[in-house]
């Protein structure tokens, strides 16, 4: 039996209309929307499947709407037979609360209530315009580091460590500029400005964190039954403080994903299944792991074709 992870995407991949095309599951969908629109008090899956986009765009309603979106596709893929049950989860960014989610450590109504507030955070924590990330594509991670050190004004630092060739920065707006010319004049192949304001994985998010922190040490979480790798370290947690303090780091701290999909091969994975909108992680797997099979299950068709996927492995 093929050994497999399930990974959840983090912020960018929404989209008004993203969990409508479900089929004969779109009970199961509106049901987990129904639970956090209980939780945060408003309707999220009329945000979800009607928009308007602008705000759903907004990080405090994108985080709860991308978690109950992996949340749901995994509990979909999770009742056909075909599909492996999973030996490791991980989640990029806040997609990190959907694995927890799954593998039980921490209830739905609590993590839609804990991200709705991060996005909050992180949004309150930088002057809109003030900041922004940057995507760098085709020069190694070292280069990447050097090209931020030296920017002498503001703050601009290495945030995803997505896969050999790709990694994001985040800071200051003029010193991302900045850092997006240095990349160019070491040799970068391709700088993609994000359309994103806030920050993320900078110490520009530290006060954040903090704050974050005091909602996380009030949240119950139990130990997942699934292990978990975590951004932070591209590790596995030991125990419930040690998730939270991870959790609490990986907002102004870099994201490991490519060390933690390394973690993931170590460990006999050989198949990722990416639960929620897009194929963001998918697309990152061969460049990290070239043998390493990944699929996408994020509506009907999907799904149908992962469960072919795994009836022909």
């Amino acid at each position: 039996m093929t050994k497999i992870a399930f990974v959840f995407p983090g912020q960018g991949a929404q989209s008004v209309g993203m969990m409508t095309a479900w089929g004969d599951h779109q009970g199961i969908v509106k049901d987990i929307y129904a639970q956090a629109s209980d939780a945060l008090g408003y309707d999220l899956w009329q945000l979800v499947s009607e928009g308007p986009e602008a705000r759903l765009n907004q990080t405090e309603i994108t985080q709860p709407a991308m978690l109950c979106a992996g949340v749901a596709s995994w509990k979909i893929a999770t009742q056909h037979s075909e599909i492996p049950d999973a030996s490791l989860m991980a989640g990029h960014s806040f997609g990190e609360y959907s694995a927890l989610v799954c593998a039980q450590s921490l209830d739905l109504e609590s993590a839609v209530q804990l991200v709705a507030k991060r996005g909050r955070l992180m949004q309150s924590a930088v002057p809109p315009g003030a900041g922004s990330m940057a995507v760098i594509l085709g020069l190694d991670d070292e280069a990447v580091v050097e090209a931020c050190d030296q920017v002498q004004d503001g703050i601009v630092t290495a945030a995803n460590f997505n896969a050999p060739g790709q990694v994001a920065i985040a800071g200051h707006k003029a010193s991302v500029d900045q850092a997006l010319e240095n990349a160019k004049a070491m040799g970068a192949k391709r700088t993609l400005p994000l359309a994103v304001s806030v920050p993320s994985h900078s110490s520009l998010m530290q006060e954040a964190a903090d704050e974050l922190f005091e909602a996380l040490n009030s949240t119950h979480f139990s130990m997942p039954k699934i292990s978990i790798i975590h951004n932070q370290n591209a590790d596995i947690a030991h125990s419930v403080d040690q998730i939270k303090q991870l959790l609490r780091k990986q907002l102004y701290q870099p994201v490991l994903w490519a060390d933690g999909v390394r973690l993931m091969y170590a460990q006999g994975i050989r198949c990722l299944i990416e639960c929620g909108p897009g194929r963001v992680l998918s697309g990152l797997t061969r460049r990290i792991e070239k043998s390493m099979q990944a699929q996408a299950v994020f509506d009907a068709a999907s799904l149908e074709k992962t469960v072919q996927f795994f009836s022909e492995y």
